[in-house]
């Protein structure tokens, strides 16, 4: 997941992320640590973030 490269270039703290996608920072913590979430958060966190579901979830690396 690019959740965390996202938020940084947004000039997002987890907080303010949590507050604007209504998740509890914690859930943006451990998404961030485990690098993985359930789909209905992650659509939650694209839609709040102004990102597609694609951009946010797959990895960047050559051949994926």
């Amino acid at each position: 997941m690019n959740l965390k490269q996202i938020r940084k270039s947004r000039g997002l703290s987890q907080a303010k992320l949590g507050e604007l996608a209504n998740v509890s920072i914690r859930t943006i913590q451990d998404i961030e640590r485990r690098d993985d979430c359930r789909v209905s958060t992650a659509i939650i966190l694209a839609d709040a973030l102004g990102v597609s579901l694609d951009a946010l979830c797959r990895s960047d690396q050559a051949g994926n």
